[in-house]
């Protein structure tokens, strides 16, 4: 079996998640997936921070509890679907990345609902927290990577072919087609340097 990683670039419900392999040492894209990880037919959970805003703070902890467990039931049952379509060709996913926003840590919930935009930030949390979780569960190390040392991190791995890695993987959109975004271009290029690092 060959190594692959996955790389992770969270929105509020969904993932785009992209899985690299080396083989001859150059990076390819093995597959690239949109992973919706809420049940669309329930109600508050795309933005699960934004619909408790007005609730009671004890009906606001339930809600987010029950939403954060169905998020990383549904996060695990998806990678597991793509860890296994990977092992059917040959490549077992060794390790893990998730981009990081650059925020502070949260405070509290009751603090986190008096500000718009921490209630924003919890969101991206929360749905980093149901990849992160799910990873740890099928037993795939994870590292997180802020976006904002995504470059910084490049050039450490790679050294001084850090831009004919970030060229490569930029490129690969005219051979996968599109989507191919800001999104999978940095799942793709954190999969590339935890590879590397693994």
């Amino acid at each position: 079996m060959q190594a692959a990683a996955i790389g992770i670039r969270v929105h509020s419900g969904w993932g785009a998640v992209v899985a690299i392999a080396q083989p001859d040492g150059a990076q390819e894209v093995l597959e690239r997936r949109k992973m919706v990880i809420v049940d669309p037919k329930a109600k508050g959970v795309n933005q699960p921070y934004h619909h408790v805003e007005e609730m009671e703070l004890a009906a606001a902890e339930r809600h987010i509890a029950k939403c954060a467990i169905e998020s990383r039931r549904l996060a695990e049952q998806e990678l597991e679907r793509l860890i296994g379509t990977l092992s059917e060709r040959g490549f077992q996913v060794t390790t893990s990345a998730i981009m990081l926003s650059a925020a502070r840590p949260l405070p509290d919930l009751d603090e986190v609902l008096s500000s718009h935009a921490l209630i924003h930030t919890a969101e991206g949390e929360f749905f980093r927290q149901a990849f992160r979780q799910a990873l740890e569960r099928l037993e795939i190390p994870v590292t997180g990577i802020s976006e904002r040392e995504l470059d910084n991190q490049a050039k450490k791995q790679f050294g001084p072919t850090a831009a004919e890695v970030r060229k490569r993987i930029d490129g690969m959109g005219r051979i996968l087609g599109p989507p191919w975004t800001l999104d999978e271009k940095s799942a793709a290029m954190a999969a590339a340097i935890v590879l590397a690092q693994h």
